[in-house]
């Protein structure tokens, strides 16, 4: 028993800086969408071109989401967290270079930093979750830690675009250089947590062992149709998280609604995925994944539609986070387009989807889960690239059009719930059922 407390207490330290770590990937990450408005305003950048920071982040995901597997099994979690760490500095240090350097090339020097910053979020979310519930001691401690972690990683998302909506006000000409705030605090924390981690004893789980190379258990995953198609489903899935709300901030920017209620808006798609999260833990052990995941994704379509077809001189009164003429922040009501009300509410479906579709991907996989988790991690890349495709369109057909994009997705998700999820390859032979022969 006095063993027991004395390992949760050695282990209060790094649980706490991991929750951090669990926030800082939402707060850097979600840095990037307001910044497409700051992008506009300072360079003139279109839809398309405002979001590329985004894109940049989030490609790194593919770019580093194998390797990075290979490398926690090298050299373990501590030692990848603080690489991550440390990168995930310089990736925010590039960020505030560019608001320092010539016109002429700042907007190259940021997207450079929002592509290093992506190596960082890309490893620090290998590296996280599995230390969450390591610290823990495993089982249901462990599975409460990650949910702390998850819910905490809501709340940045929710306060990162109110709080650059804060600094960069309603002004006619936003710069980089009004969200130094933001990146002096980032680059602080990874100082703090770097330290801090590096002079803490943390225990090592301990990756299963395996004779056959990543290459061949990688070829294992890519047997099972229902994990291809759940692969694609995390493609879109990610595409759709980031993009509802981004393409949401540029559009209530430039409406009379203004970039400071804009980004606040925005927060409260955040603040529903954190209700939506704490509601999927209650119920999960319920409700089965498929129907989670099909549910969710219904009622996503019928309010993207809602959003596509209502009139957009429709108004309503949306509860957000405000700030007052003192610059004191309390919860009033926002006069936004009705449409912004439905796009809003779709955070309350998204953020029970990433969990329904990895369970639903890799299950029947055995041996192969590890290796298709590293899979997933590449494609979180769709995180990137469908809100540039949205942007796209948004500079070609109008914001609203572009919603048809993240309609499209949420559809396919649909099908991946009602049919793409089953295992037809239920005969492939994994480690798991050799053993139980």
């Amino acid at each position: 028993m006095n063993t027991t407390t004395n390992e949760r207490k050695s282990n209060l330290v790094p649980i706490i800086m991991m929750i951090i770590l669990f926030g800082m990937i939402s707060f850097v990450t979600n840095l990037a969408a307001p910044m497409g408005q700051v992008l506009k305003e300072q360079f003139g950048a279109s839809n398309f071109q405002g979001l590329l920071g985004n894109a940049a982040n989030f490609i790194a995901y593919a770019v580093m989401g194998i390797p990075g597997g290979i490398l926690l099994q090298k050299l373990g979690y501590k030692k990848t967290a603080l690489i991550a760490i440390a990168v995930g500095f310089v990736g925010v240090f590039i960020q505030f270079l560019s608001g320092h350097a010539p016109q002429t090339s700042a907007f190259g020097v940021y997207l450079l930093g929002a592509f290093v910053a992506g190596f960082s979020m890309c490893l620090l979310n290998i590296v996280v979750n599995p230390m969450l519930n390591t610290l823990g001691g495993g089982g249901n401690k462990g599975n409460q830690l990650i949910q702390i972690g998850g819910s905490f990683n809501s709340v940045m998302a929710t306060f990162t675009p109110a709080f650059v909506g804060v600094l960069i006000g309603d002004a006619a000409k936003a710069n980089i250089s009004d969200v130094f705030p933001v990146m002096y605090i980032a680059m602080g924390v990874f100082a703090v947590i770097f330290f801090v981690l590096l002079f803490v004893d943390i225990p090592e789980p301990h990756a299963q062992k395996t004779s056959e190379s990543l290459k061949q258990l990688m070829s294992g995953a890519l047997q099972f149709r229902h994990f291809i198609l759940g692969a694609v489903a995390i493609f879109i899935y990610v595409g759709v998280e980031v993009g509802t709300p981004g393409l949401l901030i540029l559009w209530l920017s430039d409406t009379p609604v203004g970039k400071t209620t804009a980004g606040f808006v925005a927060g409260t798609y955040w603040f529903l995925m954190l209700i939506g999260r704490l509601l999927g833990a209650s119920f999960g052990s319920k409700i089965s994944s498929r129907k989670m995941l099909g549910f969710a994704s219904f009622v996503g379509l019928i309010l993207i539609a809602l959003a596509i077809f209502s009139p957009q001189t429709s108004v309503v009164s949306l509860p957000v986070l405000l700030r007052s003429s003192t610059g004191a922040l309390s919860f009033g009501l926002a006069e936004v387009p009705i449409n912004a009300m439905f796009i809003v509410l779709v955070g309350l479906c998204t953020s029970i989807m990433w969990g329904s579709i990895f369970n639903l991907a890799v299950e029947g996989l055995g041996k192969y889960t590890a290796a298709a988790s590293g899979i997933f991690m590449a494609l979180v890349c769709g995180g990137g690239i469908l809100p540039v495709l949205q942007g796209r369109v948004a500079d070609i057909a109008g914001y609203i059009p572009s919603y048809w994009v993240i309609f499209i997705g949420l559809a396919y998700l649909l099908y991946y719930a009602l049919i793409g999820s089953k295992n037809i390859n239920a005969t492939i032979q994994t480690e798991d059922e050799k053993l139980s022969v």
